[in-house]
């Protein structure tokens, strides 16, 4: 099942100052790891940001160097500005879908290509003592820069190879709303609102069933500004989970956390509430 997360821009609009807003951001991607998601999209959210401190630039760096395995972030990153209180991040300590997380022989870990030779080989920094040289398969193209999964043959001597196996972390880019909502891979479109229609458990059943088949993506709002205000929309009344396209270009208006208690739901508790739910497996 492919999980697809969309924030908006202006997620840390409210944050007091850049060390606040970095914890935030670490959080929204650690429940996007939680629950295994593919993607973190980052959509913008231009009026939201106008009285914002930190924007779409700032979310999506400190996203970005929050998904890169720990041992690349040097080399990755560097040091700037947007970054200043990285150390704040809590550890996503994501482990691979094919449950090879170790560096034991057998294991898959995340490397950066960091030189294209022109005999069909790359060198990958993959976390080890050293870069090591690796051959591309004929039907891939790597280029330099590009995050690669490498599956460790042998530790003595250093063997591997460039397998096609998805990040354990998700990948974090910066795309229009409608965009990710027209893409093919879409699947079940999921807007979160309190607004929207509660979650009840006889409903549940249907909804993950369609999940599982079709995939999800799911869209969160920022601080003061649900999704309906971003999208200069009203919520719609009385959806019919899994019917047809409803506003916005969604599935379904979904109220996940139909008998809270506090007055506002942050975003990161949003996605773990709204994940553990849509995740479920029989």
């Amino acid at each position: 099942m492919t999980v697809r997360v969309l924030v908006p821009s202006s997620l840390v609009r409210e944050a007091r100052d850049k060390r606040e807003a970095t914890r935030k951001l670490g959080y929204v991607a650690r429940g996007a790891t939680i629950f295994g998601a593919r993607e973190l999209l980052v959509f913008p959210d231009p009026a939201g940001e106008r009285d914002a401190r930190w924007g779409g630039g700032f979310v999506e760096t400190v996203l970005r160097y929050a998904a890169t395995p720990p041992a690349l972030r040097k080399e990755v990153w560097g040091a700037r500005d947007e970054l200043e209180y990285a150390g704040v991040l809590p550890p996503l300590r994501a482990s691979s879908r094919t449950g090879s997380g170790s560096d034991d022989s057998g294991s898959s870990r995340q490397g950066i290509v960091t030189e294209v030779g022109s005999d069909g080989r790359v060198r990958v920094n993959c976390g080890m003592q050293h870069p090591i040289t690796l051959r591309v398969p004929p039907e891939r193209v790597v280029a330099e820069g590009e995050r690669v999964t490498v599956r460790i043959v042998s530790r003595h001597p250093v063997r591997a190879r460039l397998v096609d196996e998805p990040s354990p972390a998700p990948t974090v880019e910066r795309m229009n709303l409608e965009t990710a909502l027209a893409d093919t891979s879409a699947g079940f479109r999921v807007a979160t609102s309190r607004h929207g229609e509660p979650l009840t458990v006889s409903k549940l059943g249907s909804l993950v069933d369609r999940i599982r088949a079709d995939g999800l993506t799911v869209a969160f709002g920022a601080p003061e500004r649900g999704l309906a205000e971003i999208l200069d929309i009203s919520p719609p009344a009385g959806n019919e989970g899994g019917g047809g396209s409803t506003s916005g270009g969604f599935d379904l208006w979904l109220n996940a956390i139909p008998d809270q208690r506090s007055e506002v739901v942050r975003t990161e508790e949003a996605i773990i509430a709204v994940l553990a739910c849509l995740t479920l497996q029989e």
